[in-house]
């Protein structure tokens, strides 16, 4: 990780879960980390879990990936800041509360397509650019699912509908980046990183009802994909992880 100090990193889905911890890691490995999030507040916290001692730097900037233009907002105040992008780790994603099925949720199935491949295309496009024209091995990873390589048996909580889906959309976009960035002439890295199950706020509220459906299934914490990101991140220039599955002990996905 050495290389990486006080290169620029832009995290998306920042105020909690995975991109939490995600934050939180690579400020400690002396990265200086933007936090892209609708929740920007939560973002600002995180600067209470950096040891003082940190050569890492937490900046926060209001964004929601679902919109083009406020994706392109944000990614020009890093450029004009911060000089431009080493590292991009998409990781915002959303699963909603509604089934393929029903006939009034077209406005919420949606909203899992805008988040989960669109924002992804939106801030991957710039990141790209930014590091081919600065001449930068730069790394881009995508926070994809196991549900980007085989659909699970619905559990209900949450409901999975577009967001299997969304995540095979993923998973095909990694390699299309891949074949992209080698034909641009870089040796700018792309990784899927796919966890199981993880314990966040996506898995739904914690309430008695649903800690008690979950007390016998097997989950991952944040800090495990966050730290499958610093792996890969550590990596040697000539060596890409392009795709990484992660799961917890037991999982039956």
């Amino acid at each position: 990780m050495d290389r990486w100090i006080k290169k620029v990193a832009v995290v998306t889905g920042a105020s909690s879960g995975i991109g939490a911890a995600i934050v939180v890691d690579l400020v400690k490995a002396g990265m200086i980390v933007i936090g892209l999030a609708r929740r920007v507040e939560k973002v600002e916290e995180l600067k209470g879990k950096i040891p003082s001692e940190c050569a890492g730097e937490l900046h926060s900037f209001k964004c929601d990936v679902q919109q083009e233009e406020s994706v392109k907002a944000a990614f020009e105040w890093v450029e004009q800041t911060f000089g431009g992008i080493d590292v991009l780790v998409n990781n915002a994603g959303i699963v909603t509360q509604a089934k393929l099925v029903d006939l009034d949720n077209t406005a919420k199935i949606k909203s899992v397509i805008d988040t989960n491949i669109m924002g992804v295309y939106y801030c991957t496009r710039i990141a790209f650019h930014s590091m081919k024209k600065r001449d930068v091995d730069g790394h881009i990873i995508i926070i994809n699912s196991v549900a980007g390589h085989k659909v699970p048996y619905n559990l209900t909580i949450p409901p999975l509908n577009m967001y299997p889906a969304s995540k095979h959309a993923v998973t095909a976009m990694t390699e299309l980046y891949r074949q992209e960035f080698q034909r641009e002439n870089t040796k700018i890295k792309i990784t899927s990183i796919s966890p199981g199950a993880v314990r966040t706020e996506i898995m739904g509220p914690d309430t008695p009802e649903v800690e008690a459906l979950l007390k016998d299934f097997p989950m991952l914490k944040s800090e495990d994909v966050s730290a499958s990101v610093l792996y890969v991140l550590g990596t040697p220039p000539h060596v890409q992880v392009h795709e990484l599955i992660i799961k917890p002990i037991g999982e039956r996905i």
